[in-house]
Formats: C-alpha cells, structure tokens, sequence
C-alpha cells in the first residue's frame, strides 16, 4: 500500500476519533452502535483495520456528520464546524 494511502487513512481514522471526543462518545459507545467489539473499533480509530464504505457511512451518522468530510476535513476544522451547528 502507497504511503499517500496510508497517510489519508490515519487522517480519516484521526478525524473519526477527534469528532468522538469532540462528541463526548466513548469507543464502546461507537462499538455498541456498529455491533462489533471496542477492541475492533479501537482498531479502526488507530487505523490498524481498513474500513469499508459502508461502515464509513454508519461511522459518519452515529456521529452525526456528512461521510465526505471525515474523508475530507481536518479534524480541528470539522470539530469548528459543527460547533457551529
């Protein structure tokens, strides 16, 4: 896998865990709300677990933002963002 990828995989993995804090949620609740372990959601924040589109999707509504700005954003900015909502 190219660097570029990987790169953009940790900054989408940072901007779900920074718009969970932001949101008060803990890793177990984000676990209990997709079904799977905390253990494998702590996963996917660390970047260690591909994810797939859909549970992108599911990610991005429990949090209760739009899916292309956790691939897009920076997470300082998106945290701005919705502080404004």
């Amino acid at each position: 896998m190219s660097n570029t990828i990987e790169a953009k995989m940790r900054a989408v993995a940072r901007n779900i865990r920074k718009i969970r804090e932001y949101r008060d949620y803990t890793q177990e609740y984000l676990a209990m709300k997709l079904g799977i372990s905390q253990n494998a959601y702590s996963k996917i924040e660390l970047a260690y677990t591909r994810i797939t589109l859909e549970r992108l999707i599911q990610i991005a509504q429990i949090l209760d933002v739009d899916s292309v700005d956790l691939l897009n954003g920076d997470a300082e900015e998106l945290v701005q963002l919705h502080t404004s909502k």
